[in-house]
């Protein structure tokens, strides 16, 4: 059997070089921010070459755009243009909490 990593997300991408660093987050099971929601902490970090990296890009892009013909994931609408009744959670709108975000892509 092969291990297996599961993410809430990634919390940061760095870029030093030829290297690329991932920080992958998990919802915290005890512990809460602010607004009592579940923190979120690092669990793990990929590493990868910038070639390496450019790579899987294309290949979660070629992925993404499979989920979306196939109707499981929605582009954003333009701005303005949403109702906002259905109450669905865009699952490709930004993250609107305040992130540590890597001085590379500000």
């Amino acid at each position: 059997m092969h291990a297996e990593l599961y993410t809430d997300g990634i919390e940061e991408i760095t870029v030093s070089g030829t290297i690329v660093r991932i920080d992958l987050v998990s919802l915290s099971p005890t512990e809460r921010d602010a607004n009592n929601a579940p923190k979120r902490v690092f669990s793990q970090r990929l590493i990868f070459s910038v070639e390496a990296f450019a790579n899987s890009v294309d290949v979660m892009q070629k992925a993404l755009q499979g989920l979306v013909d196939a109707g499981v994931v929605r582009r954003n609408q333009p701005a303005g243009s949403h109702n906002g009744a259905s109450g669905v959670r865009d699952a490709l709108a930004p993250n609107t909490r305040s992130l540590n975000v890597s001085s590379n892509f500000r």
